[in-house]
């Protein structure tokens, strides 16, 4: 006896092409992405090994990881690295809300904007070793000017593009909020922040970086603790390792910070995708 398989019904209008599926696991272009660093690494070691990079010129990779574990051992490397995080995290926080005021003040009102955009133009300008001495003769040589210097970097990029993005909103679009009889907190609220939350977005990264090399500089005021501090003192030491162990902190505290925003980014400005 015979038994009929019953053919599958097709809806009318469904496409029966098959669906292709995502392979799983990371994407091939990441791991070229570490190729070149890698292949760095080696020659650099290789370098150091036969002789001709004088590791007193610049440690060897090898060195320069047995002094970050010696570092983190001894507790000399975290102690330092918190203290850096927290004047940078304090600086920020000023730097940032200054810019942001400002920034809707020089963005929402053509007064503001005359009034604030032309002196922050010109104090964006200075170079930061140029105020170290200023910063000093004013506030002495404690926590205060370190700050000040982190505060005034991290002002201008986050001003810069929320003004910038708080002008690229559309007119018709305030000129709709306005004949809805938004109050300024309202329009504030549900026109301006989604408007220029992009390019506040940017210029908050802008502005971390910038807090993190005006770090470099404000630890060059008479520092006793923090990274800064412990590359000033291996640099009188002629100690490499330590020097290179410190600036690598630096910048993998800098990329943790901005991976950060990223993440914030991609969750804020979902409905961009």
């Amino acid at each position: 006896m015979s038994t009929t398989v019953p053919s599958p019904t097709t809806t009318p209008g469904a496409s029966t092409a098959p669906r292709l599926r995502r392979r799983p696991g990371p994407r091939p272009a990441f791991w070229r992405r570490w190729v070149s660093p890698v292949v760095l690494v080696v020659l650099w070691q290789l370098a150091s090994s036969t002789g001709p990079l004088d590791e007193r010129t610049l440690a060897s990779p090898q060195q320069i990881g047995t002094t970050f574990l010696r570092l983190v051992q001894d507790g000399t490397l975290g102690a330092a690295t918190l203290v850096s995080v927290q004047r940078v995290g304090l600086g920020f926080a000023i730097g940032a809300s200054v810019g942001l005021v400002l920034a809707v003040v020089a963005g929402l009102s053509r007064i503001g904007e005359d009034a604030i955009d032309p002196p922050m133009q010109m104090l964006r300008t200075l170079p930061h070793f140029g105020l170290v001495s200023l910063f000093i003769i004013w506030f002495g040589i404690g926590e205060t000017p370190k700050i000040a210097l982190i505060a005034m970097g991290a002002t201008f990029p986050l001003y810069l593009n929320t003004v910038a993005g708080i002008r690229g909103i559309d007119r018709l679009v305030l000129e709709a909020a306005t004949s809805m009889h938004l109050s300024w907190a309202q329009k504030i609220r549900h026109v301006v922040i989604p408007g220029a939350l992009p390019q506040t977005l940017v210029g908050l990264r802008q502005s971390l970086g910038i807090a993190w090399l005006s770090l470099i500089v404000a630890e060059t005021i008479s520092a006793s603790a923090g990274l800064g501090y412990v590359i000033l003192h291996a640099k009188d030491f002629l100690q490499t390792d330590v020097i290179v162990v410190g600036l690598a902190v630096y910048s993998l505290l800098g990329l943790t910070t901005d991976a950060v925003v990223r993440y914030l980014e991609r969750r804020a400005l979902a409905w961009r995708a």
